[in-house]
């Protein structure tokens, strides 16, 4: 039997989201009720930027279905992107290590309680039984041939027996001479491949079709949209992942959901393409294809009220 597809968005409270696809007046807190009654399961971003307070985290676990999951993204400074001290927790600014341009050094304590940090403030949703994976989005930078795959053990190990959903942003982890140890390495540390539907283009941070199962009761997919352009060189979210997909183009995907769905308990697939209402949008119409509920129109919802 198939393996369960859990369809959603990268945020629930994207700007664009607001300004197009929520109902105009509706209050901040009652979106993700509102978002909760047409998905079940959603990527939390803001935690990229910072990690969210346990208080916050709580009430997103009382306010959201019982079936419902989220995937919760990783810190900038775990995924190795540029941090810049603010950014972190003010409890651990003390042990920072600030290089040139303010930039926060990634050291091994600072990593160990960054992690512990993060598996505190979503101890509500672990709890709760709707913590389902962390999202670690790689920086481009971090490439085969100045990393190595062990530096991610600390944080897939730190938050074990939670899945790490790992998505790579250099294509050469999964050239052809590459890709086996890639794999292997997320199969024998029980981390998830995240397989990407990304812009047409054999640019570095332009990853290609590459479907895997490296832990069979999770697979995942992330949706870009195709604008290799915007992907590049925009400079807003909107330029870019901007992108409406077609029936045709969600047809396409399907077919590959549907495939990692043969091989895994469970497939989160969740649209990044953040401008305006393109993501929910896509969302909802990828669920009716696959045959899904895609939740009541707006005229019809009925708000569960926090």
């Amino acid at each position: 039997m198939a393996g369960k597809i859990l369809v959603g968005t990268s945020s629930w409270a994207d700007p664009g989201f607001v300004e197009e696809w929520y109902p105009q007046g509706l209050p901040a807190k009652d979106r993700l009720p509102y978002y909760a009654e047409r998905f079940r399961a959603v990527e939390v971003n803001s935690s990229f930027y910072a990690i969210p307070e346990r208080d916050a985290v709580g009430r997103w676990a009382r306010i959201t279905p019982e079936d419902f999951v989220f995937d919760v993204k990783l810190h900038r400074l775990l995924s190795r992107h540029a941090a810049q001290l603010k950014e972190l927790p003010p409890g651990l600014r003390e042990y920072a290590d600030v290089g040139q341009r303010g930039r926060v050094h990634l050291t091994p304590e600072l990593e160990e309680k960054m992690v512990e940090q993060v598996k505190h403030a979503c101890e509500p949703l672990d709890s709760a039984g709707k913590l389902r994976a962390f999202l670690l989005q790689l920086t481009p930078a971090f490439s085969p041939d100045k990393h190595e795959l062990a530096e991610l053990d600390p944080i897939i190990d730190g938050l074990a027996p939670h899945p790490v959903a790992v998505e790579f942003r250099h294509r050469g982890w999964v050239r052809e001479k590459r890709v086996e140890q890639t794999l292997a390495y997320l199969s024998e540390h029980q981390a998830v491949f995240v397989s990407v539907d990304a812009p047409p283009g054999d640019h570095v941070p332009i990853m290609p079709p590459v479907d895997a199962v490296t832990r069979d009761d999770l697979a995942y997919m992330r949706l870009h949209g195709r604008n290799t352009d915007g992907y590049l060189r925009g400079k807003s979210v909107a330029e870019r992942f901007g992108w409406r997909y077609s029936d045709e183009e969600l047809e396409e995907v399907g077919g590959r959901v549907r495939e990692l769905a043969e091989q895994a308990n469970e497939v989160h697939v969740l649209f990044n393409n953040n401008r305006g209402d393109d993501a929910p949008t896509s969302a909802q119409r990828f669920m009716s294809l696959l045959g899904q509920d895609p939740g009541p129109p707006p005229q019809e919802t009925q708000l569960r009220l926090a």
